[in-house]
């Protein structure tokens, strides 16, 4: 039978989205994907499953890869306003630096890219589209098409922040005396990794222009126009004035001429940057990453008042608890999403090599009465679980 999803039923979560994006949703945005959902049809394919720790195995076709992750797919259930997507965050973070020469190491099981070490003035970053890794996710898109015809979304890969990806050929303590040693050439390689950047999306994206039933990707969020997920985890170890002169402008362009944007807060050295990051008119979301060893994000509230006084959508990094928390205070402002396992625990232990089709927030089966019951609250009864 296949994947049990109506491509129809893409219409209206573009409906959907669109009103959670301009604040006009009345609910939360809950994407739930069920493992194991329905029993297997056919012989599992002898292809591993995509994810950081095997993509540089190039010896499997497109096609065969394709075969393997609907074989997954197909066994999977689209809950609330979730759908089918292939996550290519596969190809690790900040894949813009490989498409740009440098290496890609996944020895570790976690994908790094690597370079020679040069001086600043000798570093140009461009975006080549014939580097093997940006043709093998072309070759992965078309193969994609082909089989779904539209029915599964192939979401674009972690491009990266553009001073994350500055910082792969630069190094990060290089990065840092160059802001006060070297200030021309790092706007001069802000200015290069943009133009990288914005030439990567509009090559993957015109790819399948017409085609892919819309956009989205490592961040989950779904929208039938250009759209990303935003970051700097540079900026971290740098004062907001020096994130304003190097790193805002960018993600402040980008802003501009994308249609719909969130952006990514990782870690309490980033929460210096919020206030400058709220003020964006066009960024329209914020994701609070707090941190491993941190207290979840119903301790947080503070900062998520924040962002939601300045009209910003929020998406919940948390467990059940944390978003009821945060629901009875913010609303219908919330995103949230996660993959219930399957009996074989398959989506838990694949985290650490971030696979290419499950959430970053995985649930055992035993969850699955208390995560229909969240559906069944923001809904207002209208679950839409059963529609799949």
């Amino acid at each position: 039978m296949g994947i049990r999803f109506e491509k129809e039923r893409y219409q209206e979560l573009g409906e959907i989205y669109e009103k959670w994006w301009q604040r006009k949703l009345e609910r939360p945005l809950v994407k739930v994907m069920v493992r194991d959902a329905y029993r297997p049809e056919r012989e599992k394919p002898n292809v591993p499953l995509p994810s950081q720790a095997n993509c540089h195995l190039v010896q499997y076709s497109a096609e065969e890869v394709i075969d393997r992750i609907d074989y997954e797919l197909s066994q999977c259930a689209f809950l609330g306003d979730a759908f089918p997507m292939v996550n290519f965050w596969s190809f690790g973070p900040g894949v813009l630096a490989g498409f740009c020469g440098a290496e890609l190491d996944n020895r570790t099981g976690s994908v790094w890219f690597r370079t020679k070490p040069q001086e600043i003035s000798e570093i140009q970053i461009r975006y080549d589209p014939e580097n093997p890794w940006a043709m093998r996710i072309k070759e992965l898109y078309r193969a994609g098409w082909e089989r779904w015809q539209g029915q599964v979304v192939l979401g674009m890969p972690d491009l990266g922040g553009f001073q994350d990806v500055i910082v792969n050929f630069v190094g990060s303590q290089e990065m840092l005396y160059a802001l006060y040693d070297e200030e021309e050439e790092l706007h001069r390689l802000q200015g290069e990794v943009y133009q990288a950047w914005m030439e990567a999306y509009e090559d993957l994206s015109g790819v399948l222009k017409g085609k892919n039933p819309g956009f989205s990707d490592w961040g989950g969020l779904y929208s039938k126009e250009p759209s990303y997920i935003l970051q700097d985890d540079f900026a971290y170890m740098i004062s907001p004035d020096m994130f304003r002169k190097f790193g805002y402008p960018e993600i402040e362009k980008a802003c501009e001429r994308l249609s719909h944007t969130i952006y990514h807060l990782d870690g309490v050295g980033n929460l210096n940057h919020l206030p400058l990051l709220l003020e964006n008119p066009r960024l329209q979301a914020i994701q609070w990453v707090y941190g491993e060893g941190q207290p979840s994000a119903k301790n947080w509230m503070e900062v998520y008042d924040q962002i939601f006084q300045a009209g910003k959508g929020i998406e919940v990094i948390g467990d059940l608890e944390d978003f009821y928390t945060l629901y009875t205070k913010y609303g219908a402002r919330l995103f949230y999403q996660c993959t219930i396992d399957g009996a074989d625990g398959m989506a838990a232990k694949l985290m650490d090599e971030k696979d290419c089709i499950h959430s970053y927030r995985v649930f055992p089966k035993e969850k699955m009465s208390e995560v229909e019951r969240l559906l069944e609250v923001v809904q207002g009864g209208k679950y839409a679980g059963k529609r799949i």
